[in-house]
C-alpha cells in the first residue's frame, strides 16, 4: 500500500507539471494580452506594467518564476505586513518573528486590490459548500433510486426511475436553473418562494444545489442499477442465498459494496468539479463563488487567475482519484495494490 501511494504521488506531480505547462503555453499563445483593452495604454505605461509583472521575460523564465513562487516554501524573519501575509495561501507562524509561507499564486491583473490567494480564500469556500451539498444530494437521491430500480426490475417503478434518470442526464443545468427560478422564484409554485440570488442562508442552497446535483443523481441512479443487477447474478450471491441468509443481509453485506465501485469511480472527478465551482449555476443564481472569477479571467487574459484555478482544479482531481483508488480495496477485498 505504501509503495502504491508513493508511486501515485509521483504520478500526481508529473500530471500537475504537464497541466501547468500546457495551460501556461496555451494562455500565452492566445492573441492579445492582459492589458490590451479597448482603450490603448500609452507605450511607456504599458512598458512599465509589463516590466512590473515580468511579461517581457522569455516564456520559460516567466514559467519558472511563477511555478517557483508556488512550489518553493519560504521562511520569513520579522513582522510581516498584511499584504505580505495575504500573498501566500499557506502562512504558518513558527514563532513570534518567523513565518513559514507557501503557495504564492501571484497578483490578479484585473483585481488590483486582491491577489489570486485572496480570491481563493473568499470565493473557494462558497463554491466548496455548494459543491458538497450538491454531491450529497445527488448521492442521497441517486443511489437509493438505482437500488430500488434494480431490485424491482422491469416494474413500473423501474421504468419511471430510469425515465427520470434519462431526463436528468438530458437536461443540463443551464436549462434546469432558469426553470427553477421561474417556478419557485417568480411563480411561487406550490406556495413556495425561494431566493433567486445571493448566498448565506439554507434557503439559498436549495435551487442551485438541486440544479447542480440533479444530473449527477441521475447518473448515480443508472450506474447503481446496472452495477447492482450485474452483481446480483454473480455466483457468490447465489451461494449466500443458498446458505439461508436474508435478502437484506445479501444485499447490504455482499452485493451493495461491490455494486458501488462504478459509483465511487465517478465520485472522484465529480467532487473536484463541483467543489471548485460549477460556473453556469453560480452565474444563474448570482452565487459569489469561483465561477465568475474564472470565466472573467479567461476573457481578461488574467494569467495568474487562470493558472491558479486550473492548478487548483487539477490538484483536487488527482487527490480525489487517489482516494477513489484507495476506496476500491475497502469495497472489494479482492482488489490488491502491488
Amino acid at each position: 500500500m505504501g509503495a502504491f501511494i508513493i508511486r501515485r504521488f509521483l504520478w500526481m506531480l508529473l500530471v500537475l507539471f504537464g497541466v501547468s505547462v500546457v495551460t501556461f503555453v496555451l494562455m500565452h499563445g492566445v492573441p492579445g494580452g492582459p492589458f490590451d483593452g479597448e482603450k490603448k495604454l500609452p507605450p511607456e505605461i504599458l512598458a512599465n506594467i509589463n516590466k512590473k509583472y515580468n511579461l517581457n521575460d522569455p516564456l520559460v523564465i516567466q514559467y519558472l518564476t511563477y511555478m517557483g513562487n508556488i512550489v518553493v516554501p519560504r521562511i520569513y524573519q520579522g513582522e510581516l505586513t498584511a499584504s505580505q501575509t495575504s500573498d501566500y495561501l499557506i502562512d504558518i507562524p513558527l514563532n513570534e518573528n518567523t513565518h513559514f509561507q507557501w503557495m504564492n499564486f501571484g497578483p490578479s491583473y484585473k483585481s488590483k486590490s486582491r491577489s489570486v490567494n485572496d480570491i481563493f480564500r473568499d470565493q473557494l469556500p462558497v463554491s466548496a459548500q455548494l459543491g458538497i451539498v450538491a454531491l450529497l444530494l445527488a448521492l442521497c437521491i441517486g443511489i437509493p433510486l438505482g437500488m430500488v430500480a434494480a431490485l424491482r426490475r422491469n416494474s413500473r417503478f423501474d421504468y419511471l426511475s430510469m425515465s427520470v434518470a434519462i431526463l436528468g442526464v438530458s437536461v443540463p443545468s443551464i436549462v434546469l436553473g432558469p426553470i427553477l427560478v421561474w417556478q419557485f422564484g417568480v411563480n411561487k409554485s406550490f406556495g413556495i418562494q425561494l431566493p433567486v440570488t445571493g448566498w448565506g442562508t439554507p434557503a439559498h442552497f436549495i435551487m442551485p444545489a438541486f440544479a447542480l446535483g440533479f444530473a449527477s443523481s441521475a447518473l448515480f441512479a443508472r450506474l447503481t442499477r446496472a452495477s447492482l443487477l450485474e452483481v446480483l447474478n454473480e455466483d457468490y450471491i447465489r451461494t449466500a442465498r443458498a446458505k439461508g441468509l436474508s435478502e437484506r443481509t445479501v444485499l447490504n453485506v455482499h452485493a451493495l459494496k461491490n455494486a458501488l465501485i462504478p459509483v465511487v469511480t465517478v465520485i472522484g472527478p465529480l467532487f473536484a468539479a463541483l467543489v471548485t465551482g460549477t460556473f453556469v449555476v453560480e452565474k444563474i443564481f448570482g452565487i459569489p463563488g469561483m465561477g465568475k472569477y474564472f470565466i472573467d479571467s479567461i476573457g481578461n487574459r488574467d494569467y495568474p487567475v487562470i493558472m491558479g484555478t486550473t492548478l487548483l482544479y487539477a490538484s483536487l482531481l488527482v487527490i480525489a482519484n487517489l482516494f477513489v483508488d484507495l476506496a476500491y480495496a475497502w469495497l472489494d477485498p479482492r482488489i490488491r495494490y502491488s
